[in-house]
């Protein structure tokens, strides 16, 4: 059969393009195969932290087939119940739950805000899956991402493309005009019906929400695209440039809308919230889990018992106020929330709150590498066992909070029977000597995430 130029440049361009397609399929098949997958591992002699306890167990021996945990035993497991398995000699160290941080932004942490804006959003995904790495060797298995242009990273890593730490993304932050989260420039407003989206918007980082019909409408493009949580800004924030502190942003009407929606699809509402007043509308308009909340008042922690929200609080470093420019407003607001820290979590135990570990790490690769530093800062306030139990175990029931949204199928922050199998194996007793989880690249000798091992130190043997 004869064609004609137009048939022919569309069969070369047909072929051209299953050919670049097919190419692109064997690439990511091929990476895929590279990557750790999940078989039947026994771990021999392990001292155990659950994720709950105040101590360690006796000796046990732990066995997790695919990527679950299959038997917790205190005598040998039999070689018939173990076989095939790959034995890693556990020689009396600590096996632990992986490590939740409960606030995170996965996209953020290694741009500058300029960086953050204008950067080609490939680059940016690909430092990002680069901190990803990085993220899950210093043995944070799991991160609750808080707002930003995560989606396509998570799906990276959960295809096996990228290595990294599960993530539960939350998407683009909802926010109003001048609120937390909108970095427009002052010429960029007055925004006009009909107008392009700002590039913060079209990067997946925030979006604008000024009515309750327009938060709706934003919650649910960000439930399409797979939130397992919905993040919106209900007070001013530290590093926005057009956001004082003291500032409530969403009315209660826009919070409801949020909370509807999030509601219907059988999931929850994290609010940013520094000040009673902001922190006391979003509970009461049904907002599951304040984040921050270092200026609270005992009334607001009163209410939050009274509702058993969830605090989501970050213990800031001392020095983090210098990652913004001396003189500036940024600066002041960060002086501003640090003060706040020790009250916080002073309230925070008084009154039993429910309290989730996050670092909240934005614009400084350096800082996250003391990623497990702020958690085992912790110890101002908690016991190591407690400071422990709020990185995994209660981190593990914050997430849970997702129910069927949730993007992953099994327990997690525990090690127990039927839980998934993201686990650490410490060398030390992480209980009596917290700092260790301070050195990952020295104390964590085995990183496995959902069955896989993505760290080995200590060797094995079948």
């Amino acid at each position: 059969m004869n064609m004609t130029s137009p048939q022919r440049w569309t069969a070369r361009t047909t072929r051209f393009l299953t050919s670049v397609l097919a190419l692109a399929v064997s690439l990511v098949a091929s990476v895929a195969a590279q990557a750790p997958q999940p078989a039947t591992v026994l771990f021999d002699n392990v001292r155990i932290f659950d994720g709950k306890s105040a101590s360690l167990t006796g000796p046990s021996n732990v066995l997790v087939r695919g990527n679950r945990i299959e038997r917790i035993s205190t005598t040998p497991i039999s070689p018939d119940a173990a076989k095939g398995a790959t034995v890693i000699d556990g020689g009396g160290r600590t096996l632990m739950p992986g490590l939740i941080d409960a606030h995170w932004h996965a996209t953020l942490v290694r741009p500058t805000p300029a960086q953050a804006l204008t950067a080609d959003i490939g680059y940016t995904m690909l430092i990002a899956g680069a901190e990803a790495t990085d993220t899950l060797m210093r043995g944070f298995t799991t991160v609750r991402d808080l707002g930003g242009p995560s989606f396509a990273l998570k799906r990276a890593i959960d295809e096996g493309v990228v290595v990294g730490p599960r993530i539960f993304p939350s998407g683009a932050i909802l926010t109003v005009t001048g609120g937390h989260g909108d970095f427009r420039q002052l010429f960029e407003v007055p925004r006009i019906e009909g107008m392009p989206l700002a590039r913060m918007e079209q990067l997946g980082a925030a979006k604008v929400t000024d009515s309750p019909d327009e938060v709706t409408r934003r919650a649910r493009e960000q439930m399409m695209l797979g939130a397992s949580q919905i993040k919106l800004t209900a007070s001013g924030g530290v590093s926005s440039p057009h956001s004082p502190i003291d500032v409530i942003t969403f009315t209660t009407a826009e919070l409801s809308a949020a909370v509807k929606v999030a509601n219907d699809r059988g999931t929850y509402v994290a609010a940013h919230a520094y000040t009673p007043a902001a922190m006391q509308r979003a509970i009461l308009a049904g907002v599951q889990c304040i984040e921050h909340g270092q200026l609270m008042d005992e009334a607001t922690a009163k209410l939050m018992a009274e509702k058993g929200t969830w605090l989501s609080i970050q213990p800031f470093p001392d020095g983090m106020e210098q990652i913004f420019p001396p003189g500036s407003d940024e600066r002041e607001k960060a002086l501003e929330v640090m003060n706040g820290t020790d009250r916080a979590y002073e309230l925070a135990k008084k009154y039993h709150l429910k309290t989730a570990f996050g670092s909240d790490v934005l614009f400084s690769p350096e800082l996250a590498k003391r990623q497990g530093s702020l958690l085992a800062s912790l110890t101002k306030w908690y016991t190591p066992a407690e400071a422990l139990g709020m990185a995994t175990g209660a981190n593990g029931e914050l997430l849970a909070l997702s129910g069927e949204r949730s993007p992953y199928r099994g327990k997690l922050g525990v090690v127990e029977e039927g839980a998934l199998a993201d686990l650490l194996l410490v060398d030390g007793d992480p209980i009596a000597n917290i700092k260790l989880v301070a050195d990952p690249a020295k104390n964590f000798v085995v990183i496995m995430k959902d069955g896989k091992i993505y760290k080995n130190t200590v060797g094995q043997h079948p």
